[in-house]
């Protein structure tokens, strides 16, 4: 099972899990990320994609955790738009036969799509917005795959 959304509504996180646990896998590892306020001073970030562009990367990603992984099911569902502090922005989820797989999966899946996935982010506190660059460490962590 391969699911790849790209969505501006939010998603049950619940619902999703059932469905990879629902692949027969003997585990099961989900990844929320969260938009963090800034020191209390986020009034919301926006995001911003091609559609096309993005779908396809994202399940071209998917695909390749599937050829270097025996998963059973793989969700990749990523918000865009106005999300405020506390809002699922993402959610990575990878089902396998043994935890290891899921695990290194799940990081694979997690180190491409904070550094990689063709998404733009824009931070809006009171003081105005500004664009969010990558980290070096986020680039340093696709070096071990």
């Amino acid at each position: 099972m391969r699911r790849v959304l790209v969505q501006e509504e939010d998603f049950d996180l619940a619902a999703e899990a059932s469905r990879l646990e629902s692949t027969g896998a003997g585990a099961v590892v989900t990844f929320t990320g969260i938009v963090r306020d800034i020191e209390g001073g986020l009034r919301h970030m926006e995001l911003e994609h091609y559609p096309g562009m993005t779908l396809k990367a994202l399940e071209s990603h998917a695909e390749s955790a599937c050829e270097r992984w025996p998963l059973s099911g793989v969700t990749i569902i990523h918000r865009y738009g106005k999300l405020a502090p506390g809002a699922r922005i993402m959610m990575v989820g990878t089902a396998s036969a043994h935890r290891v797989a899921a695990f290194e999966a799940a990081e694979f899946l997690m180190d491409w799509l904070k550094s990689r996935a063709p998404f733009w982010k824009k931070e809006v506190t009171a003081d105005g917005a500004e664009w969010v660059a990558a980290k070096d460490e986020d680039e340093a962590a696709l070096d071990r795959w």
